[in-house]
């Protein structure tokens, strides 16, 4: 179940909007500039790649290349691991991402499997969409965001580019992230709207 929270940036501790309703997310974030949709998922077989994975959605992807003007496409994947090395690489890479920033480009990424919740910040508010499989989201080129894998993370995402150097990242240098509710706890939330 996806999950829209928005709070006032100024106060993290104040909800504004919460809902599931897919509907009126898409609306919410179409407000942004930024887009919302679903895709049916399909089985990902054990042990598959990128080829497999992109084979498996070829149809909805060339239908997001030929609408948005993507050159590029490819699928990242994070598997749950172990021990002390496996967890110091999830808290670098999640830490990164917590870092507010923006890019050049547009944004789009479809999750195939597992979960990430992306913070867009805008027109005085901070948008959280805790995106779940069969979820795509765009977030519009130059929109502070920042991104929240969760502390366990595992997921299969499809991510798209108009160029090779795909997504370059301007960090702000704000702390705004360290404020608003984390994955984990949005997480929670969610479960306790079920």
């Amino acid at each position: 179940m996806t999950l829209l929270t928005v709070w006032d940036e100024t106060d993290p501790g104040t909800v504004v909007l919460e809902t599931t309703d897919a509907e009126k997310i898409r609306e919410t974030l179409a407000g942004l500039g930024a887009r919302f949709l679903r895709w049916d998922l399909k089985e990902i077989p054990e042990g598959a790649g990128q080829d497999d994975v992109l084979a498996l959605y070829r149809s909805e992807i060339d239908g997001v290349l030929e609408s948005e003007g993507y050159t590029l496409v490819d699928v990242i994947e994070l598997k749950r691991g172990e021990g002390p090395e496996w967890q110091e690489q999830v808290t670098v890479s999640r830490n990164k991402f917590l870092s507010e920033h923006q890019h050049d480009d547009d944004e789009d990424r479809f999750f195939a499997k597992g979960s990430g919740v992306f913070y867009l910040r805008a027109l005085g508010k901070v948008h959280a969409v805790f995106c779940e499989a069969g979820d795509v989201i765009s977030v519009p080129a130059n929109t502070t965001h920042w991104f929240d894998m969760g502390t366990n993370p595992e997921y299969v995402s499809v991510r798209f580019f108009h160029d090779d150097d795909g997504w370059v990242g301007h960090f702000t240098g704000s702390t705004i992230a360290e404020g608003f509710a984390s994955y984990d706890e949005l997480a929670d939330r969610r479960l306790a709207l079920a």
